[in-house]
């Protein structure tokens, strides 16, 4: 089952993805020479966002952050590590002079407030 959950091209980031283009932003897909290769590049912007399922990455607070009964200790071990690995990723990339964008999947039920915090963000510049 597991074998298809896909990294890329996932709905949640397609949505992003759609209302980005939408709001006139262009943007590249999954950089390789970025570490971890990010969602979504905005080089104009020097931002990146990444776009995190809530029960993957563990959202912190969010009802779809829960923890699966069965197979307890390799749940355990694999939110650890994707939550090690965001970190180390964001970190590579803050040292590169990018800024973060994350977008949580729960984030996407109010498109207007998604919208409002992506504008907001992307300004800055």
């Amino acid at each position: 089952m597991m074998s298809r959950i896909r990294s890329k091209d996932t709905e949640p980031e397609k949505r992003v993805r759609a209302l980005l283009h939408g709001m006139g932003y262009r943007f590249r897909l999954h950089r390789k020479d970025l570490p971890g290769h990010p969602d979504i590049v905005l080089p104009k912007y020097g931002t990146v966002v990444l776009v995190h399922g809530c029960f993957w990455h563990r959202h912190r607070g969010c009802k779809y952050t829960y923890n699966p009964k069965s197979s307890v200790e390799f749940w355990e071990q694999k939110f650890c590590q994707n939550v090690r690995r965001d970190k180390v990723t964001m970190r590579a990339l803050r040292k590169l002079r990018w800024r973060i964008i994350v977008v949580w999947e729960c984030e996407l039920k109010d498109i207007h407030k998604l919208s409002a915090k992506l504008k907001k963000h992307l300004s800055l510049n």
